[in-house]
């Protein structure tokens, strides 16, 4: 373990660390934090109703798409946003530094809202997720990455801050479902639109105010990309959007394959990606070993995350199909249900944080933890099938398998996020986050996909499934926790 060994082998005790005024973290991290609570208000409350928005009639405010093609985009989207974490965390690292590009994305998170609440039908959707899209990759890896810069490699707090930062996020995912379902039940979807564009307002505000008081490193270009390439990189950005625009043009990318599209291209970017990095000539023999470790992290990631971001395509159909939602006599809107998962992370998120401060040193490795939340999240779905067939599910059902979605989640998200910046190369800090943000890409678009083959009429078959290969893939990785430990060098 890093903080036990030092290169010679000897024993050598971490720093003492200075800045503790925020429970024992740094002060900025509450600024951080701050900042992700808003800006997460505004993308779980515009993502909370957005499927209901595609797939109700138009009588109801909605689009009236098909309830399959509707539950595709949404994964799609979502798996877009992670994807966009690349772009985001190249432009810090080649050209801007962390700090302007998380300023820059708040700005386009912000117009991308205002355009689903002002802009009608297909043309509001494509213009809001597009730039909803592009602007939260660009902030969620460098937000992440700006916590990392808060802290040494070998201070122990890192996965107790990255859980109290996780907690902001939460925040943000608990109240934004609740007040744009709320709208959207009462004055329509685009009220609720509106509210998610007012809430990254005050992340902008609060960012604009605090964000002086980041680390100088905060401000750094990494990997200053040469002037004398500007012009080639610009004319691939104008040629990539060429063909995306011609691929519509000529319906080779339509709504109803967009989710096969991020798959396919999520995976050749995860594969060029890694291949970048390990052909660099700085990457040293250490931080080689340590990039090859997190391959297979990397998977176990993209499987959790096509389980747990069904919330969002498969439980949001079920929440809205299957649930007995009435509260004496008054229907609780179904996108409530996404704001089950972030009370269970607030109330829990401080005892893992405090468990892993605890534990310190002791704490399990990052492979048993990702292990355990991928048979967590099998039982999780295995927990469905008792109610298949019922003709109303109760909404303790859901609360108590939300319950393991979160067990889960608090074993593999803060964590992977942590163990992203432990193990990137010092000329790739962002886009090792980006890669983590890669691997929730691929899950997030694989659960568009996977919700094609549920059918409420006939559950079982599908729960089934799906949780015995989480289970599978759990058992699989904790069996291979010793080589993947040793490829780590001596990161936890």
């Amino acid at each position: 373990m890093s903080s036990q060994n030092s290169p010679a082998g000897t024993a050598q005790a971490p720093k003492k660390p200075n800045d503790t005024a925020f429970f024992g973290q740094p002060k900025m991290l509450l600024n951080l934090f701050s900042v992700e609570l808003w800006e997460r208000f505004s993308f779980y409350g515009m993502q909370g109703i957005l499927a209901y928005y595609m797939y109700y009639s138009v009588t109801d405010g909605g689009l009236g798409m098909d309830e399959s093609t509707a539950l595709g985009i949404v994964g799609a989207y979502g798996g877009g946003v992670y994807l966009s974490t690349i772009l985001g965390a190249w432009v810090a690292d080649r050209l801007m530094g962390s700090e302007r590009v998380l300023f820059y994305s708040a700005i386009m998170i912000m117009a991308g809202h205002l355009s689903l609440a002002f802009l009608p039908g297909a043309a509001g959707l494509a213009v809001g997720l597009i730039l909803i899209g592009i602007g939260s990759g660009g902030l969620k890896a460098n937000a992440t990455a700006l916590v990392g810069t808060l802290y040494s490699k070998d201070d122990p707090r890192r996965d107790a801050g990255f859980s109290i930062f996780y907690m902001g996020i939460n925040i943000g995912g608990l109240i934004g479902p609740l007040v744009t379902g709320w709208l959207q039940v009462t004055w329509g979807f685009h009220v609720g639109f509106a509210a998610a564009a007012v809430g990254m307002g005050f992340g902008l505000l609060q960012y604009g105010l605090t964000r002086k008081n980041l680390p100088a490193s905060a401000h750094n270009v990494p990997n200053p990309l040469p002037r004398a390439q500007y012009g080639k990189f610009a004319a691939l950005a104008i040629a990539g959007v060429v063909v995306i625009i011609l691929a519509v043009a000529l319906k080779l990318i339509t709504a109803e394959n967009l989710k096969w599209v991020i798959v396919a291209v999520v995976i050749a970017a995860a594969v060029a990606y890694f291949a970048v990095i390990l052909a660099n000539k700085t990457l040293t023999g250490t931080e080689r070993s340590r990039v090859f470790s997190f391959m297979p992290l990397f998977l176990a990631s993209a499987v959790f995350w096509s389980l747990f971001q069904q919330q969002f395509t498969v439980i949001a159909l079920y929440s809205d199909k299957r649930l007995d939602r009435s509260i004496l006599g008054w229907e609780v809107p179904a996108s409530w249900v996404t704001s089950i998962n972030p009370v269970f992370i607030i109330i829990l998120a401080g005892v893992f944080a405090a468990l892993w401060t605890k534990l310190g040193t002791r704490q399990p490795g990052t492979p048993v933890k990702f292990s355990v939340a991928l048979v967590v999240m099998g039982l999780a779905y295995l927990t469905f099938i008792p109610f298949a067939g019922m003709a109303a599910v109760p909404m303790m059902a859901i609360v108590f398998i939300l319950l393991l979605f979160t067990v889960a989640e608090l074993m593999l998200s803060p964590v992977g996020l942590s163990l992203a910046t432990k193990l990137a190369p010092a000329a790739f800090q962002t886009q090792m986050v980006a890669l983590f943000f890669l691997s929730v890409s691929l899950g997030t678009a694989m659960s568009g996909v996977l919700a094609q083959w549920y059918d409420p009429a006939n559950e079982t078959p599908y729960f089934l499934v799906v949780g015995l290969v989480s289970i599978g893939f759990g058992v699989l990785l904790f069996l291979a926790k010793k080589p993947i430990k040793k490829l780590m060098q001596g990161v936890l």
